[in-house]
């Protein structure tokens, strides 16, 4: 009975992270600024997570400051070597492809180590869209929000579920706009349309469910939301007893 209980223990302390890099995509096509950037799935149980699913968009040089900013964090450490940089204008097929490749592999062999996953720019890097300045800013304590904050508020947005995953841009009627930020261009940040005149939409309304994924992700939504308020009333309770 105790080797059961042990190996049961085990495979819950278990932790998984996968780690995805794909759909290399040409932002800016046919101007002189076009680049490549690639998708990064996400998928974890690990504990050093805020949250537990995560989907963006990064480019090589986003990369090249995620790992300068680890080596200069991490001391002896060392740190995964990135792919080299093209020695030709223009990227080909092929190139991209290894260059993805090799992406991949640094992120790999980077949330293998604990020292370096202990880094908050590396998980603000991997689950939100935050640019490398504004990465910046949250972590030194210049940004309104903190670290989990600011991931939490991206999961809840609802740009963090990579929907392409089991959906494929295949299934998508030309014209047809795809409501995950892994399809959206980068350059552009988009607000939320705000409701019509004389309509306010309640904050607490449970979104109407269609179809199994859409419960799931409505489960989630509603648990990140309920997570960010609890942390909220946390952070909240010393101000009301000093008032008190």
């Amino acid at each position: 009975m105790g080797f059961w209980c042990r190996m049961l223990e085990n495979q819950e302390q278990e932790e998984v992270i996968t780690v995805r890099v794909q759909d290399p995509r040409v932002q800016n096509e046919g101007s002189w600024n076009s680049y490549v950037d690639y998708k990064i799935f996400l998928h974890t149980n690990s504990k050093a997570f805020t949250a537990k699913t995560s989907c963006v968009r990064r480019r090589y040089r986003e990369f090249v400051w995620l790992r300068k900013q680890l080596q200069r964090n991490a001391g002896l450490v060392p740190v995964p070597e990135l792919p080299g940089k093209s020695t030709f204008f223009g990227s080909s097929d092929e190139f991209i492809e290894k260059r993805r490749q090799g992406l991949q592999h640094f992120l790999e062999k980077v949330l293998q180590s604990v020292v370096l996953l202990s880094d908050s720019q590396l998980h603000l890097f991997l689950q939100s869209q935050l640019s490398v300045p504004e990465i910046e800013a949250c972590v030194q304590g210049r940004s309104p929000v903190s670290v989990s904050d600011a991931i939490l508020r991206y999961a809840m947005s609802n740009c963090g579920w990579a929907q392409e995953e089991r959906r494929g841009s295949s299934h998508l009627a030309e014209g047809d706009q795809p409501k995950s930020c892994c399809f959206l261009p980068r350059p552009g940040r988009r607000s939320s349309p705000s409701p019509p005149p004389g309509e306010e939409k309640d904050p607490f309304e449970v979104p109407q469910i269609r179809d199994p994924w859409e419960a799931a992700r409505t489960a989630l939504w509603l648990a990140l939301r309920s997570a960010l308020f609890r942390q909220r009333q946390r952070s909240w309770t010393p101000h009301l007893l000093l008032a008190s």
